[in-house]
């Protein structure tokens, strides 16, 4: 039987992982990258929980991420007093690795070396190749076509191209754009903090201001990583530079200011940072078409959650693994699309609305204003944290892939 070929769209986390996926399954795939370099939001980080590493180990991908980030053991949570209200443990998992997450590294670093561990198992990335048409013929082959006028043929397309996906609106035309959830994400990165303000060794701080919420860590050489959530309405891509001193001054003064009235370590923190990246936070409530024909979407392309979960890099990687697995046990694509749906659907529905719940403690809004709002209890995270995919189970079976 002839190896089955897959076009993959969009050459960040959720590409090179899903090319690794398909690689263990038995499918050949190539990346289409439409950057030159394909590393966006090169100065912001992001934080992989155990859930993210354990769908990594499942394609014995982990540890390229495991040897280019950092720890935490235990989140703690201070009011806007400085008062500590709770502290709770948050690494899980055993094995030859230990504990597994959090895990934190700058997004432009897991993006490296997840492509450099593709690129070893003979993945081919190519650049510079952005997707503005795609045909699938009555035999089910797929013709991409890229704006530089070349195209590319395959079994199936999958779009990993994220938030502003052109894969989705090819499949739907009428999918919903992503909405801004009126929040401005700023993190930086801050040498020298007070030890009185610094977060413990191993502790992600979290800190609930009075106008904003603020998250840090220490990494190894004691620099303090930050994360602010600050309320604002969409910046254009001149509003939200931080290039400059002069525009690194601004930002950093501005988050400052939200928490100047508080009496946690927030704006202490926040004033030395050396380091500013501001981006416009957005969702998507619900994508009511994932796939037609050959063509499917994954990660932020289907499914975009606020970033207050901390959950947009796992998901895509829990995604690409289900995918994988559907697609090496179904004997058809569009059957194979079909079962991967009905797999994540619901989880990441439920991870939008977690993100979209704590988005609120920033910008609040009441739970009938938000499109799909659950109203289910979510006081525990073992629903998130604790999923588990079974490389090994067939799709047919529950223990395929579980939660």
């Amino acid at each position: 039987m002839r190896q089955r070929h897959a076009l993959i769209i969009g050459g960040g986390i959720a590409g090179a992982m899903t090319a690794m996926s398909l690689h263990r399954a038995g499918i050949s795939s190539t990346v289409h990258e439409a950057y030159p370099s394909g590393a966006d939001d090169a100065g912001a980080f992001l934080v992989l929980f155990n859930n993210g590493l354990e769908a990594l180990r499942t394609v014995d991908a982990h540890r390229a991420a495991l040897d280019v980030s950092f720890p935490a053991e235990r989140v703690e949570m201070l009011a806007h007093t400085g008062d500590r209200v709770g502290v709770r443990p948050v690494a899980r998992g055993t094995g030859a690795d230990g504990a597994l997450g959090p895990r934190t590294l700058r997004r432009a670093t897991l993006h490296r070396a997840l492509h450099d561990e593709a690129i070893r198992r003979s993945v081919t990335i190519e650049h510079g190749k952005r997707l503005v048409s795609a045909d699938t013929a009555s035999d089910g082959r797929v013709t991409a076509r890229f704006a530089d006028g070349s195209c590319a043929e395959g079994d199936l397309l999958i779009g990993a191209d994220g938030l502003h996906s052109v894969t989705r609106t090819l499949i739907d035309p009428r999918a919903p754009a992503p909405r801004h959830t009126g929040q401005i994400t700023v993190c930086g990165y801050t040498p020298e903090v007070p030890p009185e303000a610094a977060p413990p060794p191993g502790t992600y701080r979290m800190i609930q201001g009075r106008r904003a919420f603020l998250g840090c860590t220490a990494a190894p050489d004691g620099e303090v990583w930050w994360f602010a959530n600050t309320p604002g309405g969409e910046l254009d891509r001149e509003e939200l530079a931080t290039g400059t001193p002069a525009e690194l001054a601004r930002w950093r003064d501005h988050v400052v200011s939200l928490f100047s009235e508080d009496a946690s370590p927030a704006a202490e923190i926040v004033r030395g940072s050396r380091g500013i990246v501001a981006t416009n936070a957005y969702d998507m409530a619900r994508t009511p078409v994932w796939h037609r024909a050959s063509m499917v979407v994954l990660g932020d392309a289907a499914h975009a959650a606020a970033p207050n979960a901390a959950q947009g890099a796992s998901m895509a990687i829990e995604d690409s693994v289900v995918l994988a697995k559907c697609l090496r046990d179904l004997p058809g694509v569009p059957e194979a699309f079909i079962r991967f749906e009905s797999l994540r659907r619901n989880r990441v529905e439920a991870v939008v609305e977690r993100s979209a719940r704590l988005n609120d403690r920033v910008v609040p809004r009441p739970a009938e204003a938000r499109p799909g709002a659950r109203r289910d209890d979510d006081s525990g995270s073992d629903w998130l944290l604790d999923y588990r995919i079974d490389w090994d189970a067939p799709v047919g079976d529950d223990a395929g892939a579980r939660a």
